[in-house]
């Protein structure tokens, strides 16, 4: 029974998250402009998304909301490796010290951040917009880069570092052939964990993204709503975004299942 109970439990709660999103799948073969209408299957959806009067606003706010997690997500993937490097080689109080200045940003409410933010550029005068946005996601997404590169250099043997310097390499050759492989994997972890709250985030973005027309999806979606109603071509962006980034997971799983059965037989 308990066993039962137990798969009863996950399988509702599997239900109760992918709900939504095969709901919003299945309805955008439709034309209904309601979601829950079904008048018949069509794909008019997938081409007005592409060719449709709301091509053009609904495309430049998609790019600038990748172009903007793909800057951030990379400078803070290096930034935040760099940091969780330095935070390792510490010792007692400053490390714990630290690492605690580094887990508020995690722990704290976006729209806190998103208003500490806004506050800071108004006080500098500098003119909100693109770049302050990148700005603000690099220092939202940085904190989680850390976190996802520290368990890697914990799980790192020590002894590799100094073995590399007494073998001749410089401290630059060491970082860059012995502690960056050791680490990639996180690295990696962290990059995607930051492309994706970059993408999701609203609350920082809306207070930083400045009144110059600048819109992301996330933007473009909220004053969507406050017209009455969602755009119709939002449900096929939606299941594209859903399948891209469950083919990228499915991808990478693969990937590491391989190559820890490749290590398994070494």
């Amino acid at each position: 029974m308990k066993k039962f109970f137990a798969q009863t439990y996950l399988w509702l709660l599997l239900a109760l998250l992918y709900a939504p999103i095969i709901i919003i799948a299945v309805f955008s073969f439709t034309e209904a402009k309601v979601l829950g209408n079904w008048t018949g299957f069509s794909t008019k959806l997938y081409t007005s998304l592409f060719s449709g009067g709301v091509r053009h606003s609904l495309l430049d706010a998609i790019e600038n909301t990748f172009t903007i997690a793909l800057i951030a997500a990379a400078v803070s993937t290096i930034l935040g490796s760099i940091a969780a490097i330095g935070i390792h080689n510490m010792r007692g109080r400053k490390r714990q010290a630290i690492t605690f200045l580094n887990n508020i940003p995690m722990l704290n409410p976006d729209i806190i951040t998103g208003i500490s933010l806004f506050l800071l550029f108004v006080s500098l005068g500098v003119t909100q917009g693109y770049m302050t946005v990148v700005l603000a996601h690099i220092a939202f997404c940085t904190p989680y880069v850390v976190l996802s590169v520290m368990p890697r250099l914990q799980q790192m043997n020590p002894n590799i570092y100094e073995a590399a310097l007494d073998l001749g390499a410089t401290p630059f050759q060491t970082l860059r052939k012995v502690i960056i492989p050791e680490i990639r994997p996180g690295m990696i972890s962290g990059f995607i964990l930051a492309f994706t709250l970059s993408i999701d985030d609203f609350a920082v973005t809306i207070f930083t993204i400045g009144n110059q027309g600048l819109e992301t999806l996330s933007t473009f979606i909220y004053a969507d709503a406050r017209k009455g109603g969602l755009t119709p071509e939002l449900r096929p962006l939606s299941t594209i975004i859903f399948v891209t980034v469950l083919l990228l997971l499915i991808i990478i799983n693969v990937r590491a299942r391989r190559a820890a059965r490749k290590q398994e037989n070494i």
